[in-house]
């Protein structure tokens, strides 16, 4: 069954938080904690190894309840259960939306036309095991009977950020391979990772569902053509797999068929990495830690299913960006990991949310009146303290930052994790709390700069009251990398279900390829 179409600026929940901004908007975050000692807990969610600080936003109380009324009234239990059960919630496409069965370990069957595709994902899995263990184990030789040293993903968009993304996030659990990432069709990029590689030692794992996505087979040919100037045909399937629906033109292409592996109609490109498009993520890291970061993204499965809309952290924090979005009018969201090994998720996430819900046309076929997706950006801290902090401290805009920490290092330096994180909570109550002209005043006066006071004054004032969630794990581990992502798949979901419309499908990549062809045939 579809999702049911509902405008939510028509829904009594909308209309009363219509009224409610009128009062939250005035809202000072000082005196929010002030008058509540116990503020940051009440607005904290804890699982597991993550916590959910959201207490610096406008919000009371109330503005939750009304938010949680929106979501009811949205049926969001309903698209939930539907999202979960395999329903073609893509209706545009006729798709389920099933990435979440990528991961899961229950034996519970979930149906696509009938068919049960638990046992087909655990196949996968499987192979991917035992493909993984002979890359890494050295037992898989190349045509010159050299252990692979090198892994090259070719792939475009979620083929690639997801991969990419994740295996530079957890490149401290890198084992002896290296990885490398080919997808922009600029021959210059591909020549500049091939000169790094001995063709007798590299594998090459090229993703594309079709096999005819035209940057991806572009880039497959190159390479191949290079690898062909030291081997012979015959080697080609050596050195090259695929993970694909078309199993003819990788056949074609030169690869052995026991060497590819399936993508599904139920799986959209961007949401992907979970299934065997990872292949380079478990080639890189081993498939066991692969398989930490399922399980902890159906950690986060289970609490979105089953936990209360007030306690559920993807709910909420997709609620809160309504808030800002529709309400305080924000454009944007940025995106703040402090760690650079994250240095990749704010694109990750950008491709995620924006190419997900950038829709202008609602689930009823009608043009929408209201703001549907942000424009998503972001940094590594503490690089982006002397970048765009400035203007998210004194600007003009009103930007919601997601904040996220992990409270230990990985190499143990833990002088240097704690400036990290001092940045990090300082940045937050910076962004907060602000400074006020009688705290600039005492300052100056202090300083001994009596004299420049009057010129100094209005530059140095910080307004606060500017929104920020704090998402902080134990540790960087494939796990909690696991539900970090998975998280904000939901709150992906979430959002697009409330703003009822289709999240799912990516028409709007379509027609600058149509014109690209034409122009090259012309």
């Amino acid at each position: 069954m579809p999702l049911q179409n509902i405008n939510p600026t028509q829904t009594e929940a909308w209309s009363k938080l219509t009224n409610h901004f009128n009062e939250a908007k005035l809202y000072e975050f000082k005196e929010l904690f002030l008058k509540d000692k116990n503020r940051k807990e009440r607005f904290s969610i804890s699982l597991d190894e993550l916590v959910v600080d959201y207490s610096k936003n406008h919000i009371t109380q109330e503005t939750i309840d009304l938010l949680i009324s929106l979501a009811e009234e949205s049926k969001l239990k309903d698209a939930i259960d539907k999202y979960f059960s395999g329903d073609k919630i893509n209706v545009t496409e006729e798709r389920s939306v099933l990435h979440t069965a990528l991961r899961s370990n229950s034996t519970t069957a979930v149906l696509v036309d009938g068919e049960n595709i638990k046992p087909k994902i655990q196949a996968t899995l499987r192979k991917m095991e035992n493909f993984s263990n002979k890359v890494i184990s050295g037992q898989w030789k190349g045509y010159t009977g050299k252990a692979i040293t090198d892994i090259v993903n070719i792939g475009v968009g979620g083929s690639d950020l997801g991969p990419s993304m994740v295996v530079e996030g957890l490149q401290f659990y890198r084992n002896k391979l290296n990885s490398h990432f080919v997808s922009n069709v600029d021959g210059d990029h591909v020549f500049e990772v091939l000169k790094k590689l001995n063709p007798e030692t590299t594998l090459f794992v090229i993703v594309s569902k079709s096999f005819m996505t035209d940057e991806t087979i572009t880039n497959s040919n190159t390479i191949r053509n290079w690898f062909l100037k030291s081997g012979r045909v015959t080697d080609v399937s050596k050195h090259f797999v695929a993970v694909s629906s078309n199993i003819e033109e990788a056949i074609d292409f030169g690869i052995n068929e026991e060497n590819i592996f399936p993508m599904w109609d139920w799986v959209g490109g961007r949401f992907s990495l979970w299934s065997a498009v990872g292949l380079s993520i478990s080639l890189s890291i081993g498939y066991d830690n692969f398989k930490e970061l399922l399980n902890g993204a159906e950690k986060i499965d289970e609490h979105f299913k089953t936990t209360d809309f007030d306690k559920n952290i993807p709910v909420i924090l997709a609620l809160l960006g309504i808030w800002s979005n529709n309400f305080f009018k924000s454009e944007t969201e940025v995106i703040l990991p402090y760690s650079q090994y994250l240095y990749k998720l704010p694109a990750y996430l950008q491709q995620a949310i924006m190419e997900s819900n950038g829709k202008s046309v609602d689930r009823n076929g009608q043009e929408i009146s209201y703001q549907t997706g942000g424009v998503i950006w972001g940094g590594t801290g503490t690089d982006i303290q002397h970048a765009f902090m400035q203007l998210l401290h004194q600007g003009t805009k009103r930007i919601p930052a997601d904040f996220i920490g992990f409270e230990e290092s990985l190499h143990g330096l833990i002088d240097q994790h704690k400036k990290l994180m001092a940045n990090y909570y300082a940045q937050m109550d910076a962004l907060a709390y602000g400074k006020t002209k009688q705290e600039i005043h005492l300052e100056l006066k202090v300083a001994n700069k009596l004299d420049k006071i009057n010129q100094l004054l209005p530059y140095k004032i910080f307004e606060g009251n500017r929104p920020s969630n704090s998402l902080l794990f134990k540790k960087l581990t494939p796990k909690s990398l696991g539900m970090l992502i998975a998280t904000y798949e939901h709150k992906i979901f979430t959002q697009g279900v409330i703003w009822n419309i289709y999240s799912y499908d990516q028409f709007g990549v379509e027609l600058g390829k149509e014109l690209a062809k034409k122009m090259l045939i012309n």
